[in-house]
């Protein structure tokens, strides 16, 4: 199966087909089950998962619809959310807040409910950076918290984010099971053969799994769809953010112009002259 459009080895995991192909099918729930485990370090061991509709709908017909990457429970009913987030978004955050909501409900039962709630996890894989202050913070795990004694209000609602271009630790550096799946997640598209350090079973899944060889022409023709999606998708992020960068530099340099017209106008420099150093017009200069 060849295609001058692809010619990676592995399926690109933030593509909506890779990211599902992998994390998103009961043939491959071994593998979520796995990344969840490696999250939570040991604090909650998910042995099983059960896949539950992606799909959901507000109580009212005007309510807005939210729809999941991946939505699973595990065995003792705890609900898990796993979102691939592709690019910053305007209110970001209060959207992960917004889909918390539905499985919170979810739980409400017709008689004698006593309000008991059931765990609910937030998995955020970020291809963005939303923490510009801690330039080496990339997982982030969030409760809510009495501000006063900084102890953990309510241990039933838990969000992690992964802040993945933040994470560039080498093949040499991974240290235990969370750090090899944040390397297999940041680099399995570019891989052309599987790292010595992940010789773990459950990485002989995953790259068997991700090996675009194996796809059938079903599959093969829905990823290369939706590579085309997300290439398209990420040209237009890139163009915007150098466009941004443009306007910012030149914004920049207008300023530093303007500054040293101001020095050089109140030190009587003939305006001519000030003309010739800043770049500004002589309409501009008078305006200071």
């Amino acid at each position: 199966m060849q295609n001058s459009f692809l010619k990676d080895r592995y399926v690109n995991p933030y593509t909506d087909f890779g990211f599902k192909k992998l994390f998103g099918t009961e043939i491959n729930k071994d593998l979520l089950i796995s990344f969840i485990n490696s999250l939570l370090h040991g604090k909650e061991v998910v042995k099983d998962l059960t896949y539950l509709n992606t799909e959901h709908l507000g109580t009212g017909e005007s309510d807005r619809k939210a729809v999941f990457d991946v939505y699973c429970e595990n065995e003792n009913g705890e609900k898990i959310l796993v979102e691939m987030q592709r690019g910053e978004q305007q209110f970001f955050k209060d959207r992960t807040l917004f889909y918390t909501t539905f499985p919170i409900r979810e739980q409400q039962v017709i008689k004698d409910w006593d309000y008991q709630l059931k765990a609910i996890y937030v998995i955020g894989i970020l291809n963005f950076k939303f923490d510009k202050v801690h330039d080496n913070y990339y997982h982030h795990e969030v409760q809510l918290l009495d501000v006063e004694t900084k102890e953990v209000f309510y241990d039933k609602l838990t969000f992690i984010y992964l802040e993945m271009p933040k994470f560039n630790k080498s093949e040499d550096e991974l240290n235990g099971m969370f750090e090899k799946w944040l390397f297999v997640l940041r680099n399995l598209s570019r891989l052309m053969e599987r790292p010595k350090a992940l010789q773990e079973r459950i990485f002989t899944r995953l790259f068997e799994a991700a090996e675009i060889a194996r796809f059938t022409k079903v599959e093969y023709d829905a990823y290369e769809e939706s590579l085309k999606v997300y290439r398209d998708w990420k040209n237009t992020i890139d163009t915007a953010e150098l466009k941004g960068e443009k306007i910012g530099i030149e914004k920049g340099e207008k300023r530093k112009a303007i500054e040293m017209a101001q020095r050089l106008k109140d030190k009587g420099v003939a305006i001519n002259i000030i003309v010739e150093c800043s770049g500004l017009t002589e309409e501009q200069i008078n305006a200071l």
